[in-house]
């Protein structure tokens, strides 16, 4: 079985996975390289082992978030899609078994907060790690004078950041946020609908979801 180990030791998908963060840092995105990749493939599989999923399921959601952003190398619009279609190709050519392939490539088409959805739990656990991958090492700072777009505004204003499953059903995003560098309205303007794409991928996964910032709970308190 085709492992996460050998999806990193391919030089294709290094590629793809460089070539695709530099169309983005040349469209003035925040970072998109192995780092961030990285992140979300360890978070994905920390999600799914904790709740208690079998090592292969652990391994596909994996080897999901390493492969999850390979579509920008496209364009930005709808690059689940087109990496989707992508990892598909480049991973029958590696001969994986179709159902590890169909789990893979259905997380990766589903990460995108305008057209995708939790569909599963390898897809649900992608997106709570990529969505909770927001840190100022993420800003592609500028070299001129202009002001740094709202995304490296954001980025730039996030000074920690901790996802963790705990033992009551819970997923927690916690944030320590710099208001000098900006509002944390400014990040409920680009943030609201990942973290609203949060909520629906931790209810799949029979969990709730918490999101703190600076101390304070914004989403996921129970009532009364």
């Amino acid at each position: 079985m085709i492992t996460l180990k050998e999806i990193k030791a391919n030089p294709a998908f290094t590629t793809l996975i460089e070539k695709s963060n530099a169309y983005l840092k040349a469209r003035g995105y925040t970072e998109h390289g192995l780092r961030h990749v990285s992140y979300v493939s360890d978070k994905t599989a920390y999600i799914l082992r904790q709740l208690g999923y079998d090592k292969r399921t652990v391994e596909l959601g994996a080897i999901a978030g390493y492969l999850h952003d390979v579509g920008n190398l496209f364009n930005r619009k709808h690059h689940s899609i087109s990496g989707a279609s992508l990892v598909y190709f480049e991973l029958r050519q590696l001969g994986m078994a179709h159902e590890d392939i169909c789990t893979i490539v259905t997380a990766i088409a589903n990460h995108e907060e305008e057209i995708g959805h939790a569909v599963s739990p390898v897809s649900a656990a992608l997106i709570l790690a990529d969505k909770s991958d927001a840190h100022r090492t993420r800003a592609n700072r500028l070299q001129d004078d202009r002001r740094p777009g709202i995304h490296d505004r954001v980025n730039l204003a996030i000074t920690d950041t901790k996802l963790y499953v705990e033992d009551e059903g819970t997923i927690t995003l916690e944030i320590a946020f710099d208001q000098t560098v900006c509002q944390i309205m400014d990040f409920f303007e680009i943030y609201l609908t990942r973290m609203e794409m949060c909520k629906e991928a931790a209810t799949l996964l029979g969990c709730r979801f918490r999101l703190l910032i600076n101390g304070l709970e914004f989403l996921g308190k129970l009532p009364g």
